[in-house]
């Protein structure tokens, strides 16, 4: 019989190779390492073999746009229903009819009328905790309170998405999305009980959580780990320092931030490239002994993760739903929402005021600054008046 003679230089050509990517940047070719016997016999030379790993597939973002299609939708069906010509006694830019924007002095952001937010499913606590609408805590964040308020969040979304879908798919990153969201309209209303809240911020953050939670729970696979670590807790630090500025909601963002942190050690876990060496060695090559999938600290972040979540939201839900306002035990906690200055006050009472409708001629007296005023409006609808008293009373 013919016998096969053995070359210790071919081991060098006979590698195979495994297309993976990271997030950091474009793809790359990484060796999967083969331990061979001194004793085993080597096959012949054959051209090298690069293989797709499922575990670090590219996908087409496909999720992303359509969110940032939906929430564009809801904002134009949103200004359809406020219909400002109708229902207001001033609008800006009226050349767009019932799409036409409500006063500056009303809403700065260039959008709606709170009371016409508030018909959409804004987060109003009194709703959620006396008629227990608890859906609001998820349709808020569809909802945004201008076209500078959509603009910000979906730039953020398409910057932050994209490249997440890109790693991850459209059901993990959707689900990071939607679940980040809700934690941060659950913790926003137990502190912001006295106006209405709406946007997306809170998802965002939850994103930037899950990048920084993915990030360290798959150490051991990135280079340039401190660079990367220091520069989301940078951009995190620096967006959460924009909330302590009013009308922002702060709450939303740091809780956000929290459930999406908690929740990207549960779902954006990566396997070892020990392991994934192990499962792509073709048959007929020794192996070392087989590696688990996942490191000792992976497994213990995700156990202790996916419990601080599942008894966080449980906290969290029986506290609104009795009506617990957190602000009750802690009694500086409002500051990291809002810091009052010379410059700006952190109060945000709804705008309430006393009207006198004699003839054609309306009387408004703010209850917060005393401030009066006479308009000839004859017949005038609630949503006028509460219109007015808004402007009268900023």
């Amino acid at each position: 019989m013919a016998s096969r003679e053995h070359h210790p230089s071919t081991s060098s050509s006979s590698e195979i190779k495994a297309r993976v990517s990271s997030w950091r940047g474009n793809n790359a070719i990484h060796p999967v390492d083969i331990d061979i016997d001194a004793g085993t016999a080597v096959p012949a030379p054959s051209p090298v073999v690069c293989r797709e790993v499922k575990h670090f597939k590219k996908w087409k973002p496909l999720l992303v746009p359509c969110f940032i299609l939906a929430n564009t939708v809801v904002f134009v069906i949103t200004m359809y229903v406020n219909n400002c010509p109708q229902n207001s006694v001033s609008c800006l830019a009226k050349f767009l009819g019932r799409f036409s924007f409500q006063p500056l002095k009303e809403n700065p952001l260039l959008g709606p009328s709170s009371s016409t937010l508030q018909k959409m499913g804004a987060l109003e606590v009194s709703r959620v905790v006396d008629r227990h609408q608890v859906w609001l805590l998820i349709t808020c964040i569809w909802l945004h309170g201008g076209v500078f308020h959509l603009l910000a969040n979906m730039l953020s979304f398409l910057v932050i998405g994209i490249r997440l879908e890109q790693e991850f798919g459209f059901v993990l990153i959707g689900s990071l999305y939607v679940i980040s969201g809700l934690g941060g309209s659950l913790m926003s209303s137990l502190f912001i009980q006295s106006s209405i809240s709406v946007g997306a911020s809170g998802a965002l953050f939850g994103l930037l959580g899950g990048m920084l939670s993915e990030l360290i729970t798959n150490w051991s696979i990135y280079a340039n780990k401190v660079a990367s670590i220091s520069t989301l807790l940078v951009i995190t630090v620096i967006n959460l320092a924009v909330g302590v500025l009013p009308h922002v909601d702060n709450f939303a963002h740091m809780g956000g931030f929290l459930a999406g942190f908690l929740l990207g050690f549960v779902l954006l876990i990566r396997p070892q490239y020990s392991w994934i060496a192990q499962k792509y060695t073709p048959p007929g090559y020794a192996s070392t002994p087989a590696k688990p999938k996942f490191k000792t600290y992976q497994c213990a972040l995700w156990v202790i993760s996916l419990t601080a979540l599942i008894v966080g939201f449980i906290l969290g839900m029986v506290m609104l739903l009795r009506g617990v306002n957190a602000n009750d035990y802690c009694s500086w906690c409002h500051y990291m929402s809002c810091v009052p200055t010379s410059r700006w006050s952190c109060k945000a009472e709804p705008a309430s005021c006393s009207s006198d409708q004699i003839g054609s001629q309306l009387n408004l007296t703010c209850s917060s600054n005393g401030k009066s005023r006479t308009y000839t409006l004859p017949g005038a609808t609630a949503s006028q008046i509460q219109g007015l008293c808004t402007q009268l009373c900023n």
